[in-house]
């Protein structure tokens, strides 16, 4: 399989030193959007055919594969399907943007303290959206943090306009920061995001080299996270896929795919180029 168009001198360094040093790098990827077409209800998401496969291959050569996700790291992990798969028992799991971590090879899972402020902000949640004239809005709760989805009201993109500001003013009086994603504003501990947890991954690995995939602005945090370090010697190839329609993280990407089967490609080109090596 040829190497993937990379629009950028510094993704196709990145690229380069993976191949050629897979132990001091990491790969690391989003699940809804990147590994696991979008879908309505964020409980039927599975990941698409050959996702795991292609980070079992890679597993077996770099020094970490890791999912990055908003979730809880047990639901992400669950809805993967992750566990038990050939390959990938040394795989990580960083849910709640970082705040959890689950390693493949306990299956325990540790995390930071969920600051209180979350559950008063549960607490307020129903009757703001009342009030607000949405009491059907999806309230997905993740434990530690709040997202209020509108995909599946009649006119979601106006019902996001209309929740920003309230949902704004419910997360600064606690201590909370509201993140916009795709049809979602998510009220979320601050120092709390992938480009966080991406730092951490990296400090604790070690490594030399990156490639992160992702769809959302949720993702953004990551590739700026990833960007800067590279001033500071770290390799990287940032992978967009154009499932979430975030111009943003498109723009800042080195490789660009339409969907989850195009960062199939992408993973699978990236193994072939390392058994070719």
């Amino acid at each position: 399989m040829s190497t993937p168009e990379l629009a950028t001198a510094a993704g196709r360094e990145g690229w380069e030193a993976i191949v050629e040093d897979p132990a001091g790098a990491v790969i690391a990827s989003d699940f809804d959007g990147v590994l696991s077409p979008l879908v309505e209800d964020p409980a039927m998401s599975r990941a698409v055919d050959g996702a795991l496969d292609a980070l079992a291959r890679l597993a077996r050569s770099v020094k970490q594969v890791a999912i990055v996700t908003g979730r809880p790291a047990l639901v992400a992990t669950e809805l993967a399907g992750v566990t038990g798969h050939p390959g990938l028992g040394r795989l990580v799991v960083l849910g709640h943007y970082g705040l959890e971590r689950w390693e493949a090879s306990t299956g325990a899972v540790t995390s930071d303290p969920v600051p209180a402020g979350v559950a008063v902000a549960r607490e307020k949640l129903p009757a703001l959206l009342q009030d607000a004239g949405f009491p059907d809005a999806f309230v997905e709760d993740k434990g530690s943090s709040l997202a209020v989805h509108t995909r599946r009201l009649a006119d979601p993109v106006p019902a996001l306009e209309v929740l920003r500001q309230p949902l704004t003013d419910l997360a600064e009086s606690v201590d909370l920061r509201l993140e916009p994603g795709n049809l979602v504003l998510e009220l979320r501990p601050p120092g709390i995001d992938k480009g966080v947890a991406m730092r951490r991954l990296i400090a604790t690995t070690g490594v030399r080299s990156v490639l992160y995939a992702g769809d959302d602005l949720g993702d953004l945090a990551a590739f700026r996270a990833l960007d800067a370090l590279r001033a500071d010697g770290l390799y990287a190839v940032l992978v967009a896929a154009r499932s979430s329609g975030a111009t943003a993280l498109t723009d800042a990407a080195d490789i660009v795919v339409d969907d989850p089967a195009g960062v199939v490609t992408v993973l699978t080109a990236l193994s072939d180029a390392i058994s070719a090596r």
